[in-house]
């Protein structure tokens, strides 16, 4: 029938009615592909007659098919770009030192507490 999967919206409750809210995510499809060149204006126009035709989601199939699929996920943090990076751009790294220096510290202290302890009680 369509590259639509079948738990699609628009194949699986195909008699629900469309909502404003629906049209105005599909016009704002439509607009992003026209303007990213991956519909020529005779099809934009075509599908935009459709959209606003449409009563049922099963009628917005031809309109949503060959639309890019929508993001449905944010990107990890793990591969976001820092503020002010480039892609491939290795940041500063960070220095692990300081946690170190700190557990050496209070080893140290804690010893040093200890033998006073120990020194006092015997």
């Amino acid at each position: 029938m369509s590259e639509l999967p079948i738990s699609s919206k628009y194949r699986s409750t195909p008699d629900a009615p469309v909502s404003d809210g629906e049209r105005e995510e599909l016009t704002q499809r439509l607009n992003d592909a026209f303007a990213a060149g991956q519909l020529d204006q005779d099809a934009y126009s075509s599908r935009l007659d459709q959209l606003y035709a449409a009563q049922r989601l099963g009628d917005l199939v031809p309109v949503v098919r060959s639309l890019p699929a929508r993001q449905t996920y944010d990107d990890p943090a793990m591969v976001q770009q820092a503020a002010g990076g480039r892609p491939g751009e290795v940041s500063q790294a960070r220095s692990a030192n300081r946690p170190a220096i700190y557990i050496v510290a209070a080893v140290v202290i804690i010893a040093i507490i200890l033998i006073i302890l120990l020194a006092v009680l015997f």
